[in-house]
């Protein structure tokens, strides 16, 4: 918290403003307070960035809402697991030309979700697979045939294939069921936990095959299907798929704190008490990974505590000697310090490098009522 107080201040011209590398390493100092090993700088431009989910949207918005700061931030409540950080873990399979080498009459796609994006440090409380069936038919008489049907099969994969082998013989069925194409979009969901969390280990991440068999159709249309052929009889659907995955960084969580709205005087004096500050991404030079908030009313402590120590001002028993001993020997004894004495959270929607859409809760952040310590 120290650490972004001194890149705002400083940015502001409040203070001095230090040497480029100690900027450096206060600024690797906060990231690594929050759970990042390093800035992460986004592959792609901002405009062919993936846009956020619709949920991760809903989730992020229910956070700010202060009536809602009783709960506990360290729970997803969407989920029903235990979390701080939600990531939309990108696909990076690709869609196999032509046919199924298993299935003569199946279009493949193959699905593969980097898992190490998750730090060793995080638990993962759940991985949901999330596919979705864009259906946009080329003619209109498509529309009035009525929805189309297609079987799904999806299948994890044990090991690599080698050249000429069967490559059913190095998969799994998880999950086989027929969805009904509409105009709007149809989905599918799937726990993978237990797979996803096999997949943090090196060497162990093969990733998945899914299979699509479109249902009645006539054999003479599926010709079309294969390579060369520009134009299908029959549409098949545009698949999307992300892994939703929530984990639990411990060091993180602690006890639950509850925030309420604070409205800071602005009123001059030098007694110890909480001053506004907002701090604006922007100013840091981080606008471009961080999706929402902007910016957001960090606050800090500033003041003296004053021989005799008020109630307002929150001493403990040791602050309270301190500061009468202070007022005794005020060159060999120092006054108590100024301090944040409650905090509360913030989240924050960022890209990760992988542009990875990610939602994280931070503890700790915004100072919301200061004391003599």
């Amino acid at each position: 918290m120290a650490s972004l107080l001194l890149l705002a201040l400083c940015s502001l011209s409040v203070c001095a403003v230090p040497h480029v590398e100690e900027m450096r390493s206060q600024e690797r100092l906060f990231l690594s307070s929050l759970g990042l090993s390093a800035r992460p700088r986004p592959a792609g431009s901002r405009q062919a960035r993936r846009h956020v989910p619709s949920a991760l949207w809903r989730m992020f918005r229910r956070s700010e809402n202060i009536q809602a700061q009783d709960s506990d931030p360290c729970t997803v409540a969407e989920y029903g697991v235990r979390g701080n950080i939600i990531r939309y873990v990108q696909d990076q399979g690709r869609l196999v030309s032509g046919w199924s080498s298993s299935c003569q009459a199946c279009l493949e796609k193959q699905l593969f979700f980097n898992m190490s994006v998750l730090q060793p440090v995080e638990l993962l409380s759940l991985a949901q697979l999330e596919v979705k069936f864009h259906w946009k038919p080329l003619r209109p008489a498509e529309l009035l045939q009525g929805p189309q049907a297609i079987s799904v099969s999806l299948y994890k994969v044990i090991r690599a294939t080698l050249r000429g082998a069967n490559p059913q013989a190095n998969r799994r069925l998880l999950l086989s069921q027929s969805v009904q194409l509409q105009p709007e979009p149809t989905s599918i969901t799937m726990d993978l936990t237990s797979l996803a969390e096999s997949w943090r280990k090196p060497g162990r991440n093969y990733g998945l095959v899914m299979e699509l068999l479109p249902l009645g159709a006539d054999p003479k249309e599926l010709v079309s299907f294969y390579p060369g052929n520009s134009l299908p009889t029959l549409t098949l659907p545009l698949v999307q798929a992300s892994l939703v995955a929530v984990s639990l960084n411990p060091h993180q969580c602690r006890s639950r704190q509850r925030r309420s709205a604070v409205h800071l005087p602005v009123t001059p004096s030098n007694v110890c008490k909480a001053r506004r500050l907002y701090i604006d991404f922007k100013d840091v030079g981080w606008q471009d990974w961080i999706i929402a908030p902007q910016g957001y009313m960090a606050n800090y402590c500033h003041g003296e505590c004053p021989f005799p120590l008020s109630e307002s001002l929150n001493g403990t028993n040791h602050a309270i000697l301190q500061t009468l001993v202070h007022s005794l020997d005020p060159h060999g004894t120092p006054q108590p310090c100024c301090v944040p004495i409650r905090l509360s959270p913030i989240s924050m929607l960022y890209y990760d490098n992988n542009d990875n859409v990610v939602l994280r809760h931070y503890q700790d952040m915004v100072v919301d009522e200061c004391g003599c310590r």
